[in-house]
């Protein structure tokens, strides 16, 4: 069985239509030359395509088989053509991206409004949740990309790691806002707001506290930092959160001081080792990764993925 794309058009059109005449006008060609790839395609597939009522061309129950498969073809074809689009203009496409909540409400909305803003046929899925989900997602080659933290390693998986400066933040009111840097020993007194015990980040402020002599004075427990800064500008507790996050409060009842010793938390960002290499989300992790500069920690830069 062989046929052309072209033959294709013209059965398709002229099963919309109902006449020979139409379906010529609308594929831009001759009467004539829409007749030919019409009875062309007839003797490739061998099986009568069109009954005639009223003068109306009405396909066979064979015909509606084929129609839908041909369906199918050009749906498939559309695809690529999408794909192509994606590949060279990087203007098309569907950039899919999982991150923590905090990410979903604070830094990506602006970001992805500049990013899409000359990617018109961009369509977007931004899926905030637990980094474990994440992980699954990234895995399962559902997500193009996965940001989070505390990042172990995986085999499917390719990260970049980020070291983020982290900042103490208080109550604007608070009188150690007047320090030029907070230490352990300086929140001796206050009730601490931290991430969950069993985060690597809580240890390393467990153990900052503990080399400095003082107790980490224990008052909530949360899974985001944007939630400590939260009910830190209601004017109670003191964190210790990264930069990018408490940046998003800023001039909202809490005051962002340095802390010492430096403490970098660890953000992640994920890619399936399989799978597709969507320019279009490798276009976005470049301004993503540049957005975090002012964040950064001090080590190299790591390499880009």
């Amino acid at each position: 069985m062989k046929f052309s794309l072209r033959q294709l058009e013209a059965f398709q059109a002229v099963a919309r239509s109902g006449s020979v005449t139409r379906a010529a006008e609308t594929l831009g060609i001759s009467q004539p030359a829409a007749s030919r790839l019409l009875s062309d395609f007839s003797k490739s597939v061998a099986v009568e395509l069109f009954t005639r009522q009223d003068g109306v061309l009405i396909p066979t129950s064979e015909a509606r088989y084929l129609l839908s498969e041909v369906g199918r073809v050009f749906d498939s074809l559309n695809h690529l053509e999408e794909l192509n689009r994606d590949l060279t203009e990087r203007t098309a496409g569907h950039l899919r991206i999982a991150c923590l909540p905090g990410f979903a409400t604070a830094l990506l909305p602006k970001l992805l409004a500049r990013f899409l803003e000359h990617r018109p046929g961009v369509r977007l899925t931004l899926e905030p949740d637990r980094p474990e989900r994440i992980l699954e997602w990234i895995i399962g080659e559902q997500y193009d990309c996965g940001i989070t933290d505390g990042f172990a390693a995986h085999p499917a998986v390719e990260n970049i790691d980020i070291p983020i400066r982290t900042v103490c933040v208080l109550p604007e009111t608070d009188p150690l806002t007047e320090q030029d840097v907070i230490t352990p020993r300086d929140l001796r007194d206050r009730k601490i707001i931290h991430t969950r015990r069993d985060s690597p980040f809580y240890r390393k402020l467990h153990k900052a506290f503990s080399e400095d002599g003082v107790e980490l004075n224990s008052w909530i427990e949360v899974r985001q930092f944007s939630t400590a800064c939260i009910i830190i500008s209601q004017g109670q507790g003191a964190s210790v959160v990264s930069a990018l996050d408490a940046e998003q409060f800023r001039g909202q009842g809490i005051a962002i001081v340095p802390f010492a010793p430096e403490l970098h938390h660890r953000l992640s960002i994920l890619r399936p080792v399989s799978g597709s290499r969507s320019l279009l989300a490798l276009d976005f992790l470049d301004a993503f990764v540049d957005s975090l500069k002012p964040f950064r920690a001090d080590p190299p830069q790591p390499p880009q993925i």
